[in-house]
């Protein structure tokens, strides 16, 4: 009975050990597509005036990039992968807040011009 316990520790043993070593061997390839999208979603923000209206998530955006291509300069692919995903995301959030600041701003101008018209047709 101990023998047989013994021969699954060491059979266990010898597993884990091989699928420790596979996983180590596998290599995950540079994000360099993810890294040319994020790029691609920063200027995007950029060009619909993230600038102004969400400076801080474009900025979160920025250095998350940065992060992600220093972690490519190391190697660590996962990281810098997790990292431009984040980059993309954070950038893809400042183009959304400010294409809804500057809709906002229309309404209040809109909302400013019927203001008027009104006080003009009550004259």
């Amino acid at each position: 009975m101990r023998m047989k316990t013994l021969r699954l520790i060491k059979a266990c043993l010898v597993t884990l050990f091989i699928v420790v070593l596979a996983g180590c061997a596998v290599q995950v390839p540079a994000p360099e597509k993810e890294v040319t999208l994020a790029t691609q979603s920063i200027v995007q923000a950029e060009s619909s005036g993230a600038v102004e209206f969400a400076p801080l998530e474009l900025q979160a955006a920025r250095d998350k990039l940065n992060q992600a291509k220093l972690a490519m300069d190391k190697k660590e692919h996962v990281v810098a992968r997790r990292l431009a995903d984040e980059a993309m995301v954070d950038a893809n959030l400042a183009e959304a807040k400010a294409r809804s600041a500057k809709s906002q701003k229309v309404v209040e101008e809109l909302k400013e011009s019927i203001r008027i018209l009104q006080q003009e047709m009550n004259r």
